[in-house]
């Protein structure tokens, strides 16, 4: 005899004997979330995210009126146009960072388990699994920027619009290949100094290496100017 099996027959004796019967609010169940952390370190409660990676998201599965059942809990996740799940985990609370390009679904199935008596949730039942939609890459750079101080193209960096980008190097160097500064979150970038003081006009060398979220890999060798006498009010392109 399964759990809704075994529910329906200890109603109806309820009914015939005159015992009050359990209501399926103490029944138990889950009430699953989505805590989502953007690669700006922005975090939300979502129930479907469309954004770049690197993306991190935290699953809870939030069980309720256990009593004296014993959850069981497995975390399905798939890729789009797929149905065998690329990864299940098995604990109440579980993370995982998303840094390929695709469009996945998370979702929760527990059995709460009594004895012989198993009660069986699936997240898909009447509501919708987590969905997450990973962008596909790209990473971009000016030819020059003006340190100037002004608050305009003070610092070289990747273009405004990047995206998933996972991993990430660039270097910059003199004419002479010495090495000036080096990141490695593309969010970072260059200020014009060395050592403390102003680099002075002219050209320098970039070297950049990176990778997408889709597995496209980037490679950037190029000169790129210090124009602290550009002093009009637009990025240097």
């Amino acid at each position: 005899m399964n759990g809704k099996t075994l529910y329906i027959f200890l109603l109806m004796l309820c009914l015939a004997t005159g015992v009050q019967a359990a209501t399926d609010d103490e029944l138990p169940s889950a009430e699953p979330t989505m805590t989502v952390t953007n690669n700006k370190g922005e975090t939300s409660e979502e129930t479907s995210f469309n954004g770049d990676a690197p993306m991190t998201a935290t699953f809870r599965a939030n069980p309720k009126d256990l009593g004296a059942y014993t959850p069981r809990y497995e975390w399905r996740f798939v890729r789009a146009g797929e149905s065998a799940p690329f990864l299940t985990r098995y604990e109440e609370t579980t993370t995982y960072t998303f840094a390929e390009s695709g469009t996945f679904t998370v979702t929760l199935l527990v059995s709460f388990v009594n004895g012989d008596d198993v009660i069986e949730y699936d997240q898909s039942d009447g509501g919708e699994p987590f969905s997450i939609t990973i962008s596909e890459s790209l990473l971009e750079f000016p030819n020059a920027f003006t340190p100037n101080g002004d608050g305009i193209n003070d610092v070289f960096k990747a273009k405004e619009g990047y995206r998933s980008i996972v991993s990430f190097k660039a270097i910059v160097f003199n004419r002479n290949g010495k090495k000036l500064y080096e990141w490695t979150d593309p969010a970072g970038g260059w200020d014009g100094k060395c050592g403390g003081k102003d680099a002075p006009d002219g050209g320098y060398y970039l070297y950049v290496q990176a990778q997408g979220a889709d597995g496209k890999k980037y490679e950037y060798k190029k000169v790129i100017n210090v124009l602290r006498g550009y002093t009009e009010s637009s990025t240097a392109q």
